[in-house]
């Protein structure tokens, strides 16, 4: 079982040292790992960590 908490997108923007408009911006344009809880987004850092190790976060990717 995971015992992960979900974290908000306040929590992941200080985790990676990003505003929070820039999570949602990932979440919508570039497939930062989320999930609809209700009405609210929620994240496990584990999954956000690794979308970053992957390339999700790179700048050359917004210009392609």
């Amino acid at each position: 079982m995971n015992a992960e908490p979900w974290v908000t997108a306040s929590e992941v923007a200080q985790h990676l040292g990003v505003v929070k408009d820039t999570v949602y911006r990932w979440r919508e344009r570039r497939g930062l790992p989320a999930h609809k809880i209700g009405r609210l987004w929620k994240f496990q850092l584990s999954e956000v960590d690794e979308w970053v190790r992957a390339g999700g976060a790179d700048e050359e990717k917004e210009h392609a």
